[in-house]
């Protein structure tokens, strides 16, 4: 790529100034786990919470910074982890429970925490919910299945291809015979209801649409399925980036992320555009604390119903579980994917080798706690 997209990149990198103080003042040794955002810690009333615990981790892990974390505090990772299992269904939960009643944020924890877990060398304490008598109704035949993926509601593309989505990792622990034809059901559906002019699926603002169509691509790519129409996908995404606002920062991060995963043959001209665009977007939501909001206004208190904007409804809209007081601060949600922005956009200009410049100082003075 030209000098223009480095120095480009550069600039991009100056951005994260302050960033790897915020996530260390984020971590808690007495549960071993990481807070959502700084008025999180500074409250009685939230705690560490199993999304913002594997979404500090996975930064770690991205930037290189494994070899500074001691065996002590990925040991009480690990058991902050190990405790959040129930070991009745074998999912992973908050302490809140209104997060039980929300299974896309059930869906998460478990493959975060599973992830998570292998990631520090662990493994859960309990079995997962990987039967057919643990799992979903739905995942008892492919009829019933059939029947479930036609009763998620489009209305709000972006958090109803996240509930679609949500079946994956249930689809990913079948033997691969009993599989077959329930992914032959939703990739057969998925196709059924593609918008062939846009190559988006459901409805609602064109990075509303974008959003659920980046979460498909996460189901299309976990059993190597080719996605359907990207140079119509392609086309919409660009006519956002160049005439939306970009509001929210999965707004700035959706698009990058399904650019790579499409693996298209970008135009240098684009990509010069894209990372532009991208920046100067991300750079709207840095706070003064160092890390990223994920709205333009604030961080949401409640991630969970943040794809949903004021006025907005729609059928089976899950009840909000506040992390923090949603303040104008960092949260754990926006930083992971400035992270990822990062990453994507040099892998996008061919330049992965780039490491970020993060100070020696940073997590040097973390301590374990004593709850052993």
């Amino acid at each position: 790529m030209t000098k223009g997209l480095e120095n480009i990149l550069e600039g991009g990198d100056r951005l994260f100034e302050g960033f790897f103080e915020w996530l260390e003042g984020q971590y808690d040794a007495a549960s071993g786990g990481f807070y959502y955002a700084r008025s999180s810690r500074d409250a009685d009333a939230f705690t560490t919470d199993i999304e913002s615990t594997a979404q500090a981790l996975g930064i770690i892990e991205r930037c290189g910074l494994q070899q500074r974390l001691t065996d002590d505090i990925k040991a009480d990772l690990v058991r902050f982890f190990q405790s959040k299992q129930d070991p009745g269904t074998g999912y992973f939960y908050d302490a809140d429970p209104k997060m039980r009643k929300d299974d896309v944020m059930v869906g998460r924890a478990l493959g975060y925490s599973v992830g998570a877990l292998r990631t520090l060398g662990a493994a859960p304490l309990h079995p997962l919910p990987g039967n057919r008598n643990m799992a979903p109704a739905y995942c008892r035949a492919p009829e019933a299945y059939a029947e479930w993926l036609r009763s998620i509601s489009l209305a709000n593309s972006w958090r109803g291809c996240d509930r679609l989505c949500n079946s994956a990792p249930y689809l990913s622990q079948m033997p691969q015979d009993e599989r077959e034809p329930f992914l032959r059901e939703a990739l057969s559906y998925f196709e059924s209801i593609q918008d062939p002019e846009t190559g988006l699926w459901g409805e609602g603002t064109p990075y509303v649409r974008i959003s659920g169509t980046f979460k498909l691509l996460t189901f299309y790519n976990r059993f190597q399925a080719p996605l359907p129409r990207t140079p119509e996908i392609y086309r919409s995404l660009l006519h956002a980036l160049r005439s939306e606002k970009a509001v929210d920062m999965c707004y700035i991060r959706n698009p990058i992320s399904l650019l790579t995963s499409m693996k298209l043959r970008i135009p240098e001209e684009d990509v010069l555009e894209i990372a532009e665009i991208t920046l100067r977007n991300m750079a709207r939501l840095k706070r003064a604390d160092g890390g990223y909001s994920r709205e333009i206004d604030h961080s949401p208190p409640a991630p969970n119903v943040a794809q949903v904007k004021q006025g907005e409804y729609y059928p089976d809209m899950p009840e909000a579980v506040p992390l923090g007081k949603g303040e104008i601060e960092g949260d754990m949600n926006a930083g992971t994917q400035a992270i990822l922005i990062r990453y994507t956009l040099h892998e996008l200009g061919g330049l992965q080798g780039r490491k970020l410049d993060i100070a020696d100082s940073v997590f040097s003075s973390l301590r374990a706690g004593t709850g052993r």
